[in-house]
């Protein structure tokens, strides 16, 4: 059986409405579709913790700058229709752009210091665009509990943020990153990837995994670590290094030494695809964790 799909703002939250009137707990799993089995786990933890799950399927514009790869991102909805169905979603949001930004749309929203670091000194506004769709979906879906991937890491930290300083009443949940069985982690830009690029790309997870073979051995030089995975990266024949960085796991403030949690985060272009890839480095001694 299909899933459901609802077009329109109206129609979505009719549809929850009917789910909260039956006492059901209401998880929310945002995408720009072209899913995979990252997605899936997404969407498999929802139905896991919560009674009705909602999937909404939109390609963002406010969050691609002006060269970036809107017009060319994949579109392949009757695919993702037919993963939501096989996974259990209860119902997909898929708006069109005007209904989801009229055109006498005028506000944004914000993370300010977070969104400006990382990706988002790269990608200028690219947050502030990921923000506002992502406020817009959960004032639209109000969700009980909204489930994201701890690839993008630094999203997640800008929404809990978000969630946390306009008082939303949901539970962000986070699930791990799912990977290809060589170690690549699922995005659904992989498939711009040429077979040489798709070998090489493994270099941004041999780039984390040297960084917490690192951090095992005793190093707790910021710059150190950042080295070892920068030149790991720039090795890679075809590899363009965007950023290899450390920061702070919560704050994604700069540090010298690795003193509390950390995140380990690299982004990498193999032509004009941009890959991303983190992982969180604790400070404890080996043994001790």
């Amino acid at each position: 059986m299909s899933t459901p799909v609802c077009t329109t703002i109206a129609e979505i939250r009719d549809a929850v409405a009917g789910a909260k009137r039956a006492r059901q707990r209401v998880g929310f799993v945002p995408t720009m579709g072209a899913l995979h089995a990252g997605h899936a786990s997404l969407i498999r933890a929802s139905r896991t913790e919560c009674d009705f799950t909602v999937v909404s399927i939109f390609v963002n514009p406010t969050q691609f700058g002006p060269n970036e790869d809107f017009s060319r991102y994949p579109r392949t909805f009757d695919a993702d229709r037919e993963l939501c169905a096989a996974v259990g979603a209860n119902v997909i949001f898929a708006p069109t752009r005007e209904e989801m930004y009229p055109p006498e749309a005028r506000t944004f929203v914000e993370v300010t210091g977070l969104q400006d670091v990382l990706c988002g000194k790269s990608r200028p506004g690219h947050f502030r665009g990921v923000a506002t769709i992502v406020m817009k979906l959960f004032q639209i879906v109000q969700p009980d509990v909204a489930f994201f991937g701890q690839k993008d890491a630094q999203q997640v930290a800008i929404i809990r943020r978000m969630m946390i300083d306009m008082n939303l009443p949901m539970t962000l949940r986070v699930v791990p990153t799912v990977r290809e069985s060589d170690g690549l982690a699922m995005s659904s830009r992989n498939r711009y990837l040429d077979p040489t690029q798709r070998q090489n790309a493994t270099c941004l997870v041999r780039a984390l995994r040297r960084a917490e073979s690192l951090v095992a051995s005793g190093e707790r030089s910021v710059a150190a670590i950042e080295q070892a995975m920068a030149d790991l990266i720039t090795s890679t024949p075809g590899a363009r290094l965007d950023y290899a960085e450390v920061r702070d796991a919560e704050t994604l403030d700069s540090i010298t030494a690795l003193a509390r949690p950390a995140l380990a985060a690299v982004a990498v272009y193999f032509g004009t695809t941009r890959l991303i890839d983190n992982t969180h480095l604790s400070p404890a001694a080996p043994g001790r964790e």
